[in-house]
């Protein structure tokens, strides 16, 4: 799967480090606390879906790390260099052993399906 991206040969010089350093800090934040934890959710207040992604590892007694980006009126400049980073357009973003698995919906498909304690434990061999 590939997404679309600008190729660098169609941005100007002069303004490539602009955009690679573009809330560069938080992308960072983010990939240190996949390197770090097992399971990694990121979201904002006022969000419910990251409180209902939370609430699903809180029941299955599964550790995870919490990073929070404002709210709906904060931070959204932060959480758009994160959406462009990984592609995925929604908030909470979870990451299973630094594999992104989607948002609340989709982690609890992966539950319902008996899918996540296997990706849980297969991306720890891999």
């Amino acid at each position: 799967m590939t997404r679309s991206i600008l190729d660098e040969a169609h941005i100007h010089p002069a303004i490539r480090a602009t955009i690679s350093d573009s809330h560069a800090d938080v992308v960072r934040e983010v990939q240190a606390a996949i390197a770090a934890h097992a399971v990694v959710v990121v979201g904002m207040a006022q969000n419910p879906f990251p409180r209902k992604a939370r609430k699903i590892l809180d029941g299955l007694g599964q550790p995870y790390h919490y990073l929070e980006y404002g709210s709906y009126l904060s931070q959204w400049r932060r959480r758009n260099a994160l959406k462009m980073w990984t592609g995925w357009p929604t908030m909470p973003m979870v990451f299973v052993r630094g594999v992104l698995v989607g948002g609340a919906q989709e982690l609890q498909k992966l539950v319902d399906q008996g899918q996540f304690p296997a990706l849980l434990a297969a991306a720890q061999t891999a």
